[in-house]
């Protein structure tokens, strides 16, 4: 099982805009009430981005060994921060003004090593505009990802080089001219990358490097990479994960949350599940990243195929391709418990 053949092709949109009406019809004042910005999120960039420096320069000199096991213990949870830190300024939710923003992203991107700021705000605004939606959403893994990563060695290799996929994949797939901008990061990350290596040295440079590749891989951060678009239930496209890690990483988890109204800021998204539970405790989410790495890679039936795919944009028929049940996107009487609560139901029987 698995391969190109195997996604879920659907006609129907995706579920965030309706829902979103549908919140806003209801809660209109108090989940407007939640939108802005806020600046807490830039202290712990500049946190974190410090942290970072530091580190860089006290495993100058230390031995191999512990120079990769701090890259993936420390560097790997910093550098996955502030890859879901460029995920928040792409929403512009730090600051009031966009230039700050983007300047921050900016700074925020010289630990990551390779330049990623200006290119994955232009890629992730498509993302939420065009979900799903073939040669557009290039977080879908291409084809020849579906067919090529069909058993648990070739999921290991993929995924623990999968940030690097997710990086290359627009690049190949929906290129983009370079713009000002991308010149500008692409030559402040350079510049870094070289001062890094001049006066701390290779261990330095690659205990950064190392630490964005393994945090965005086999590492319980990385679980959300998999965790928010991956089908592990039939007719659900988003997950939420309610979990620990969401402190360490801007609330990411609360993705369902997210897609539904990208202007609140990370903060407040645990109000907006406050306000409106009956849209958010009838969908099925995850408690565990860790959990979610685990059966990607361990269980046949899942793998880069198990993703929703439409061919446009909007509906194109009336008919919904499975029974409407199997789309939470409203009210309901039922709350289903969480995915990794339910591990003794195989996964097959949630993705098929």
């Amino acid at each position: 099982m698995g391969g190109a053949d195997e996604f879920f092709w659907v006609t129907n949109a995706e579920p965030h805009h309706s829902r979103r009406r549908a919140i806003l019809d209801k809660y209109g004042d108090k989940v407007r009430a939640l939108y802005g910005y806020d600046h807490s999120t830039a202290v712990q960039v500049i946190v974190v981005c410090l942290v970072q420096f530091g580190m860089a320069w006290w495993v100058r000199d230390m031995p191999w060994w512990k120079v990769l096991l701090a890259a993936y213990a420390i560097s790997g949870t910093a550098n996955q921060n502030l890859f879901t830190a460029q995920h928040e300024l792409s929403h512009f939710l730090a600051f009031r003004k966009p230039l700050y923003n983007k300047l921050l992203s900016l700074f925020s991107n010289l630990p990551l090593v390779v330049p990623t700021a200006t290119k994955f705000r232009a890629y992730h605004q498509e993302h939420h505009s065009h979900l799903g939606v073939d040669g557009w959403d290039v977080d879908l893994p291409t084809m020849f990802e579906a067919n090529l990563i069909t058993n648990a060695f070739m999921k290991v290799a993929w995924v623990f080089v999968y940030l690097g996929v997710y990086g290359l994949r627009p690049v190949i797939i929906r290129p983009k001219a370079n713009t000002v901008a991308d010149f500008v990061n692409i030559g402040l990350c350079v510049s870094f990358d070289v001062t890094v290596l001049y006066f701390l040295g290779i261990k330095s440079l690659l205990y950064l490097a190392l630490g964005s590749l393994m945090g965005g891989g086999l590492h319980p951060m990385a679980g959300h990479l998999i965790a928010e678009h991956y089908m592990f239930l039939k007719g659900q496209e988003t997950y939420s994960y309610y979990g620990p890690l969401n402190c360490l990483t801007y609330n990411v988890g609360f993705h369902n949350e997210h897609h539904d109204f990208p202007q609140i800021p990370h903060t407040r998204l645990h109000k907006l599940r406050e306000i409106a539970p009956d849209y958010y405790e009838t969908l099925v989410y995850h408690t565990s990243w860790t959990w979610v790495i685990w059966k990607f890679l361990s269980d046949p039936t899942v793998g880069p195929w198990t993703r929703m795919r439409r061919e446009t944009r909007e509906a194109v028929s009336k008919a919904a391709p499975f029974p409407a049940a199997e789309i939470p996107t409203g009210p309901s009487p039922s709350k289903p418990a969480s995915l990794s609560q339910r591990r003794s139901m195989p996964v097959a029987s949630l993705v098929h």
